[in-house]
């Protein structure tokens, strides 16, 4: 009797979609299995239709004004606070990226710090990258020239495939740091990371549709991104070849920006800013100078 008190059924844990700071399932109703490198069964993950795509685009749009809007200071509060979210789940991180990239403990460890602090890194960046890419301009004439950073709008981001986690947060981070919201496809055969750290972003203080992220076939969710009007940029660092080609294609129909796919051999190194100057616009104002008194003199 005591054998069978102490007898529980496991909890499986159901992934579901990350749109507008909800947990939707796929519109489709459609789930795929995802395996561990030797094959192993670990969950079934929604695969997101077209529509699912369109909703994430809406609701990334919707959550633009106020993340753009937002200063940079505090960006970067909200950013740093993700990190402390992701450090309290550091065990679970550290399960899911061992099981989706067949690592060890000890590696899989290593590569969840790595992404904790290349995501402190980022938050770091959210009110300096202005000072490193704008400025005054010297120009012949009594003028002001000034150049500042915006934020490109909406941007499609398809997750690298091989690194489901560090590199996810290594192209998604730099995009919201700069005030942009995304759309994610998560990496097609490892998922769950991405999937879990939606569930981190619902947490914290990061508004709803600012990340929304899909998972399933990256092909399929790709193409109604490349092509849709209301999406600004894309990022196909998660795109092969051939498909990288087809997007740019689609891209091309709204001069989306595009960022082709650049091969990663170490995703621990330093990333620079390139990415996310790559989302940025520049805007340049003119201002004419006023004279100060009857010396001529002018500020």
């Amino acid at each position: 009797m005591s054998d069978r008190t102490n007898e529980r059924l496991s909890v499986f844990k159901t992934y579901k979609l990350y749109v507008g700071g909800k947990f939707p399932r796929s519109e489709s109703g459609r789930v795929y299995e995802v395996t561990d490198s030797k094959g192993n069964w670990l969950a079934n993950a929604p695969q997101s239709s077209r529509k699912d795509a369109r909703d994430a685009v809406v609701a990334a749009r919707k959550a633009f004004g106020g993340w753009s809007g937002a200063t940079a200071y505090n960006r970067g509060q909200i950013l740093y606070r993700v990190a402390e979210m992701l450090e309290g789940r550091r065990e679970q991180f550290v399960r899911e990226v061992g099981e989706a990239e067949g690592l060890g403990k000890s590696k899989a460890a290593a590569v969840v710090d790595a992404t904790i602090d290349r995501w402190v890194w980022y938050a770091g960046w959210t009110d300096k990258i202005a000072q490193v890419v704008g400025g005054g301009n010297p120009v012949a004439g009594p003028y002001f020239n000034l150049s500042s950073p915006e934020p490109t709008g909406v941007v499609a981001v398809l997750a690298p495939q091989e690194s489901s986690f560090l590199g996810l947060v290594s192209v998604l981070a730099p995009v919201i740091a700069t005030g942009n919201t995304a759309v994610v496809v998560a990496a097609e055969n490892s998922p769950l990371p991405a999937l879990s750290l939606g569930e981190v972003l619902a947490t914290s203080d990061v508004p709803g549709g600012v990340v929304n992220v899909l998972s399933g076939r990256t092909a399929e969710i790709a193409a109604p991104l490349a092509a849709h009007q209301d999406v600004n940029a894309i990022d196909l660092a998660g795109a092969d070849e051939v498909l990288a080609k087809e997007l740019e294609i689609a891209a091309a129909d709204n001069l989306k920006r595009v960022l082709r796919p650049q091969p990663v051999d170490d995703w621990t190194a330093t990333p620079g800013i390139d990415r996310m100057t790559a989302f940025l616009e520049t805007k340049t104002v003119w201002h004419p100078t006023g004279s100060l008194g009857a010396g001529g003199s002018s500020y």
